[in-house]
């Protein structure tokens, strides 16, 4: 829900520049995320502050793009992202590390985990709030639609449901169909993890080079067989060789998801004017909710009434939309 709000949660801070609204942002998740620790007494509480975290993560998300956009030399913005998503990668794992020490050798206790977040999401807004404000640029997010974004709209579409489709079947698939444990999926995201490192500022200059349609419509094309890899390597091959192929479509799904660097860069191509690229990633954020929540309800309905292969089938379908739609992108460079 607060992603899918996030576009009339935008609209009601219309007066903030995208700076300022990254600040806020940050400051949500801050006050989310150190009630959540600290001021839970129950279920249904937690789940108010959870909100709120929740509401600061989507805010911060289109901001996050349209920031370092902003902050990239012309021609350079998919590779300036891609810089962003690397570093992203590698506070990751420095931060589940931590967890995993701290957790094991120094007595580390949720409490004092959720107060340390708190002071970092504390720490990035004030950060940010100290930048320069964007000029000429407001964010000036409104609830509004426009037919020159319909391409950029429809990507959305598709990228909304093939996320859910990884988020919540992909790590299905190897639990229940294969029985893994999940130190195993864990040990999969770590592996996909630090590939991204390297692989995400490569994916960034690669977008700037061979241009958004060559990049989204490989990602479709590659999606096809990672789906059918999910949903029909038992038809084909041996337990073990099918459960690694499973692996490898995990790893790849996850690094496919940075892919996303290339909307937000043809969106900025497109842009009839630079306010627009916030207020159209924001809109995006919402309609990718909107469509991840149905397909998350049509593939547990596919699942339980005629088995998993047609939830991956489905999900090669939505591929072969991802490359076919990508194709008709057209921009100076692409």
């Amino acid at each position: 829900m607060p992603g899918f709000l996030v576009v009339f949660v935008s609209a009601i801070l219309f007066f903030l520049c995208s700076r300022r609204l990254a600040a806020v942002a940050n400051l949500f998740c801050a006050i989310g995320i150190l009630f959540i620790g600290l001021c839970s007494p129950s279920f249904s509480v937690m789940l108010i502050w959870l909100f709120i975290f929740s509401t600061g993560q989507h805010l911060f998300l289109p901001t996050n793009q349209s920031i370092g956009m902003e902050l990239a030399h012309e021609g350079k913005a998919g590779q300036r992202l891609g810089q962003f998503s690397g570093i992203a990668n590698i506070s990751a794992i420095i931060g589940s590390f931590a967890i995993f020490i701290g957790f094991k050798f120094f007595n580390l206790n949720f409490k004092i985990s959720y107060i340390v977040a708190f002071l970092g999401f504390l720490t990035v807004s004030i950060l940010i709030f100290l930048m320069q404000k964007d000029q000429p640029s407001p964010a000036k997010t409104k609830f509004q639609l426009k037919k020159e974004y319909r391409l950029y709209y429809w990507l959305n579409i598709v990228y909304g449901t093939r996320k859910q489709l990884f988020l919540t079947f992909a790590p299905w698939v190897l639990v229940t169909i294969f029985k893994q444990k999940t130190q195993v999926v864990a040990t999969l995201l770590v592996i996909g993890g630090v590939i991204g490192i390297f692989f995400k500022p490569m994916l960034g200059k690669a977008i700037d080079k061979l241009g958004e349609r060559f990049i989204l419509t490989a990602e479709g094309v590659i999606l096809i067989f990672v789906c059918l890899g999910y949903g029909y390597s038992r038809d084909f091959f041996s337990e073990t060789t099918a459960m690694m192929i499973a692996f490898c479509c995990y790893i790849i799904d996850q690094l496919l998801m940075s892919v996303s660097m290339a909307r937000a860069t043809y969106l900025k191509k497109i842009a009839l004017r630079p306010e627009d690229v916030h207020q159209t990633l924001t809109m995006g954020v919402t309609i990718d909710h909107a469509f991840s929540i149905s397909i998350a309800l049509l593939g547990g309905f596919l699942w339980l009434k005629l088995g998993y292969q047609y939830v991956f089938l489905l999900g090669a379908f939505i591929a072969v939309l991802n490359a076919v739609s990508a194709l008709m992108i057209k921009t100076k460079q692409a």
